[in-house]
């Protein structure tokens, strides 16, 4: 395997790992490090993956100088080689919301984390990123996203997650293949929020959507969260008529 580099914004790379086994068809799995003064790592790759992400990074910066690492849950993609992390940069710190940290990484993290509220944001030096809490969207009641500001890039985590191999970045329709992921997996949980959670991501009109499985997406972000976030209202009203609920 082999994790590829990319930059999708200024001073934010994409470090992406297609595992060609995930069926049907493989499933790429991309961390995202935005380099600043305190650069800051969002998703680690499961423990496996953490030698190849950790020399990818390496031909960004020293390790030793990784400042802080996020994610969108506590999920083995997303988080499995934190405490990998922890080891080989001293200074770094987990940082994520308060759900996230008092059920699972107050625990799990050999380092207390940072407990993030919602809207706060961390000064990177030269980057700003804004925690934003999304209870289960798309799952898991601790989720949540980053929001980079200064270029615009929302790291949407497991949102619009699409199979195959892809390209590293897109300016084409991402929405067709997240409803066919969804579709084939059911990742999702689904529920009254959905539509209005991702409308809300929506009015921070973001230029990039970085996936973590899946292309990162280049031009109207706004319109394409808004799209996905009316398949899930499609979704929830198929599941209502479904149990005799409207």
């Amino acid at each position: 395997m082999e994790t590829k580099i990319t930059e999708i914004a200024p001073s934010v790379f994409r470090l992406s790992t297609f595992i060609p086994q995930v069926p049907p068809t493989g499933l790429a799995f991309s961390q995202f490090l935005i380099l600043g003064d305190e650069p800051l790592l969002f998703h680690t790759g499961m423990r496996g993956l953490f030698p190849l992400v950790r020399d990818a990074v390496a031909k960004l910066m020293p390790i030793e100088k990784l400042r802080w690492i996020s994610f969108g849950h506590y999920e083995a993609d997303e988080c499995g080689a934190m405490n990998e992390w922890l080891a080989v940069a001293p200074n770094a710190q987990i940082a994520h919301g308060m759900t996230g940290c008092m059920v699972s990484l107050n625990d799990m993290a050999d380092r207390a984390p940072r407990i993030l509220a919602n809207d706060e944001v961390i000064n990177l030096g030269g980057k700003r990123a804004r925690y934003l809490d999304t209870p289960h969207v798309p799952h898991g009641w601790e989720a949540g996203l980053i929001f980079e500001e200064t270029t615009g890039t929302l790291l949407c985590g497991d949102l619009f997650t699409q199979y195959g191999e892809c390209d590293a970045t897109t300016e084409s329709d991402i929405v067709g293949a997240a409803i066919t992921g969804e579709d084939i997996a059911n990742f999702s949980a689904l529920n009254p929020a959905m539509g209005a959670t991702l409308r809300k991501l929506a009015e921070l009109k973001p230029r990039t959507l970085a996936l973590m499985h899946g292309p990162s997406y280049q031009g109207d972000g706004a319109a394409a969260l808004i799209a996905l976030g009316n398949d899930y209202d499609r979704r929830m009203r198929a599941k209502a008529h479904e149990y005799g609920l409207n």
